[in-house]
């Protein structure tokens, strides 16, 4: 048994509306799951090791709901397309190139070593379709320490030749192989069925990834309602289905007790969607910089999280041009406001202490008890310095906090936790 506690300025959220404070508190860590936090250690605890941040703030680690590692080395570049343009003139054309091993060992050392230090904890990350390249991922995410969940992507229709497999068949069993060598190697790293999206799959082939996904008990990621050209495509692709989530439900790959189900975007998902989303238990990942960038829209969150509709953050790296989820939170307040101004005054925007429960416990309920510092929860821990974000006021933790969402980057991560275990410390 592996006892240590952590001393500092500690933040953590138990529900949506508030932001739990203890100062110089203890957060409690045994066997890699947080024991509580208090304000003195109990007599039980008093001679374990106590790591002492002083007035460093230690929150939970942060939860990215949605991302795609090739898309790494073009974030911030070709912004002024939307979506579909986007996918054929950029996203397409860099993510062939995973087919050269030597550049996937270049672009993904990139990507792992600055998912190492950011104050991201767990992920959920689409690869590519090739099964060399998403071996090097996700051998290279293992060795990070961070909890990660990624798929090798299956799209056999509409997409050019240099990015298209064979037929529904073929993209089934390179997804076999990939499982059956990959599934169960690692202890951080495992394995999430990612059809793209349905304008990329066929029938046949949705219908052999539910065979898949129910023989290997597999969690799905996907896309859902990102933009109106792509809503009015899947209607003609599907003509059938009432909405775009009912041509993912026809297949069995839209939630439900035995396939947990992530769908990003989610910006037009209109009543009948959200409602399909809530009964089979669907969690959103929100990516309010992507769907600015590719002019998509804004998300209704208000609604999702009035329907209590499971809501977590999403980089959509490299939609979004940042992989911080300290941005994925600034940027879920402000267009939340201008939802609410310009669009629906119903909808109040985003707080806050919302958007921190998005980026931690909303997030990282998808990979279980995660993102919280309650009792019994994973102890995923980021220890916080804001020195250098000087400020002539005494302020309070939940300001500094605050401060640091809109003010920082990862420079502030001073250390990092991952189910109890330390993956870097700059001390």
């Amino acid at each position: 048994m592996k006892r240590f506690a952590l001393k500092g300025q500690i933040c953590y959220s138990s529900d949506l509306g508030e932001i739990k404070v203890m100062e110089q508190g203890y957060l409690l860590c045994k066997d890699g799951v947080s024991a509580g936090v208090c304000q003195e250690l109990p007599e039980s605890w008093r001679e374990v090791e106590v790591r002492d941040y002083g007035n460093r703030i230690i929150i939970p680690g942060f939860t990215d709901l949605h991302m795609h590692a090739p898309q790494y080395s073009f974030r911030g570049m070709e912004m002024n397309l939307e979506l579909l343009e986007w996918l054929n003139t950029q996203t397409f054309p860099e993510e062939a190139r995973y087919a050269d091993l030597d550049y996937a060992e270049r672009a993904y050392t990139i990507f792992a070593e600055d998912m190492k230090r950011g104050a991201t904890t767990r992920a959920c990350i689409f690869a590519t379709l090739h099964l060399p390249a998403t071996k090097l991922l996700m051998e290279k995410l293992e060795r990070t320490g961070l909890k990660t969940m990624v798929g090798k992507v299956n799209m056999d229709r509409n997409s050019p030749d240099i990015l298209r497999e064979q037929d529904a068949n073929r993209s089934a069993e390179d997804t076999v192989i990939w499982l059956e060598e990959n599934g169960d190697c690692y202890q951080n790293v495992k394995p999430i069925l990612s059809p793209r999206f349905i304008p990329s799959c066929t029938d046949e082939l949705m219908t052999r990834l539910k065979q898949i996904q129910a023989e290997y008990h597999l969690p799905v990621q996907s896309h859902l309602s990102e933009n109106r050209s792509e809503i009015n495509w899947v209607q003609e692709l599907c003509p059938e289905s009432e909405f775009y989530g009912d041509a993912y439900d026809r297949f069995g790959l839209f939630g439900g007790e035995d396939c947990p189900t992530i769908m990003a975007h989610c910006v037009h998902s209109a009543a009948a969607e959200q409602n399909r989303m809530k009964e089979r238990g669907v969690w959103i990942a929100h990516c309010p910089e992507s769907n600015m960038n590719l002019s998509s829209g804004i998300a209704p969150v208000r609604d999702f999280l009035n329907k209590g509709i499971r809501v977590g953050l999403g980089s959509d790296i490299a939609g979004g041009s940042s992989a911080s989820i300290f941005q994925a939170m600034t940027d879920a307040i402000q267009v939340s406001k201008l939802r609410w101004r310009l669009v629906d005054e119903r909808l109040k925007p985003l707080t806050f202490e919302e958007a921190f429960y998005l980026a931690t416990k909303g997030g990282g309920s998808f990979f279980g008890k995660v993102g919280s510092f309650e009792p019994g929860y994973e102890l995923d821990a980021v220890v916080l310095d804001d020195t250098e974000l000087k400020c002539p006021n005494s302020l309070t933790v939940i300001q500094r906090l605050e401060r640091i969402c809109y003010l920082s980057d990862e420079r502030q991560v001073v250390a990092k936790y991952v189910a109890g275990k330390e993956v870097f410390s700059l001390n």
